[in-house]
């Protein structure tokens, strides 16, 4: 996908920044991606713009709760722009281990903006749907009020209103719902490897929101990065559904695509028969049409997007690295 906005023009760090003779005489922008290795940053360095250099770091290499080594790589690699894709993604463990979630979600994004301001780079940060209740009839526009349900969701709250705090005008939170990809660790791929091993399975059928792919998410960033865009934004794809329609979607597609080989029953249960250490929001579907309008086209439909990854799934046999 071409990107809008990589034309060098738009960072306020020119005097950084190199020129890249395979792009055409635009000037090449450094990138530190954090989290390297997770579903977000494989699909970020897999889509980066051809003139945007990507140091894509894992947790082993750079501990966004350390500020010596936030201080370490923002000093050797000086970016232009840092995209914080590391996170705490365990819901319901974050309950039994708040202080880490703090820590990961809250102090670590907190760090990395502090580091951008003193280097003077940009910063795209990612969060989530869980900052909201589920209570809205309408999907949740990125300046409606929040009401964290979990331990999650507040630390993440804590570690956008951090960024949004410390960069007002060079920080950029993007919201995001029910991510998954062709690899790691995610709903499709859980649901996937349960469905190959039995013959019915229970899904909750009362929480509504998005399915989101990686490679979507990735691909918005690279957009409203490009252009500078700074503060509060939301990004899914179009639609929306339940766990329990996006389980139905997943077995259908499967079924026809091959990737299964024998029917599966799907059944639709209330949240309260499948009760978590976290509660989630009953409806967490985000309007997206503010970041529709400055990208300049329209999310591809949940339903789409989940058969285009399964044909990348398809594209290697079927295997699945849950």
């Amino acid at each position: 996908m071409a990107h809008r906005g990589w034309c060098g023009s738009t960072d306020h760090r020119q005097g950084s920044r190199r020129q890249d003779p395979s792009s055409g005489g635009r000037l090449s922008v450094k990138c530190l991606v954090t989290g390297a290795g997770g579903q977000l940053a494989t699909e970020l360095m897999r889509h980066a713009p051809t003139n945007v250099e990507v140091h894509a770091l894992p947790i082993e290499s750079l501990d966004i709760t350390s500020p010596d080594q936030i201080a370490d790589h923002m000093g050797s690699i000086r970016p232009d722009l840092v995209v914080n894709a590391a996170a705490w993604t365990d819901v319901d463990g974050a309950e039994s281990h708040e202080p880490e979630a703090i820590s990961i979600n809250s102090d670590g994004p907190r760090l990395l903006a502090e580091s951008c301001d003193a280097h003077s780079a940009r910063m795209v940060h990612v969060s989530t749907d869980f900052v909201f209740d589920g209570q809205s009839s309408v999907p949740c526009r990125p300046e409606d009020g929040t009401s964290p349900l979990s331990v999650y969701g507040k630390t993440k709250l804590d570690g956008e209103k951090a960024v949004l705090e410390t960069l007002p005008s060079s920080g950029l939170v993007v919201r995001t719902a029910w991510l998954y990809s062709s690899h790691g660790h995610n709903f499709l791929l859980t649901m996937l490897k349960l469905m190959r091993e039995r013959d019915h399975i229970r899904v909750v059928c009362d929480q509504h929101g998005t399915p989101t792919s990686a490679s979507s998410l990735a691909n918005a960033i690279w957009d409203m990065a490009g252009m500078s865009a700074s503060g509060l934004y939301h990004w899914t794809n179009g639609g929306r559904t339940t766990w329990h329609g996006f389980a139905q979607s997943i077995h259908d597609l499967a079924r026809a695509k091959g990737i299964l080989d024998h029917d599966v029953v799907i059944e639709a249960i209330p949240g309260a028969e499948w009760p978590t250490p976290a509660q989630r929001p009953a409806n967490s579907v985000l309007d997206i049409s503010a970041t529709e309008t400055i990208i300049g086209r329209k999310a591809v439909p949940w339903n789409d997007e989940l058969d285009t990854i399964l044909d990348e799934i398809l594209a290697t046999s079927g295997k699945i690295d849950a």
